[in-house]
């Protein structure tokens, strides 16, 4: 992504913020906002930011499971399957 086409510095900000908050929300990309020459800030709309809050999630709980492995706390699929199933009849009171 070609972030130097979406700088802007915080005078714009003030005078223009409907206008690149329309701009990041149509466009998908965030807007650095600059102060006295360089980036301070990231204007970003709800959508992406939600998607990229969820892809790091996801990242996070990958290396989770990686450095699980690494540390032989692994179980085999069935197994997993049996503690799953314990814990859904727990939930369901049974």
């Amino acid at each position: 992504m070609d972030y130097f086409k979406s700088i802007e510095p915080v005078t714009v900000l003030k005078t223009k913020s409907a206008e690149l908050i329309r701009q990041a929300r149509e466009s998908g990309r965030p807007i650095i906002i600059t102060q006295n020459g360089k980036a301070t800030a990231v204007l970003q709309d709800v959508e992406s930011f939600q998607r990229q809050r969820e892809a790091l999630l996801l990242l996070k709980f990958l290396a989770k499971g990686e450095q699980e492995l690494r540390e032989g706390k692994a179980v085999n699929h069935a197994e997993a399957t049996r503690r799953l199933q314990r814990k859904l009849k727990d939930l369901q009171g049974g």
